[in-house]
């Protein structure tokens, strides 16, 4: 897909929630600034119980999961789904 025609970008955000290694697919605004976005949001979701351990781009065959609705392996829904 073209870039100039995407208005977010997908990110892979892997974290620690009460020690255990999670990660999230995140698509974000291309001009905002992710870490500290995610840092606010694990804060507010976790409050002290989550730590940001790495952010990056997706690559191509992460995009293509996150299109076809597929979780990554160790996600984590705070609802319990």
């Amino acid at each position: 897909m073209a870039e100039f025609f995407r208005t977010s970008t997908l990110w892979v955000v892997d974290f620690r929630y009460q020690g255990r290694a999670r990660r999230w697919f995140k698509a974000l605004d291309a001009n905002e600034d992710v870490r500290r976005t995610m840092q606010a949001t694990l804060v507010d979701l976790y409050g002290d119980r989550a730590r940001l351990v790495a952010l990056r781009r997706a690559t191509a065959d992460e995009e293509a999961q996150y299109l076809r609705g597929e979780t990554p392996i160790n996600a984590y829904c705070p609802s319990g789904r």
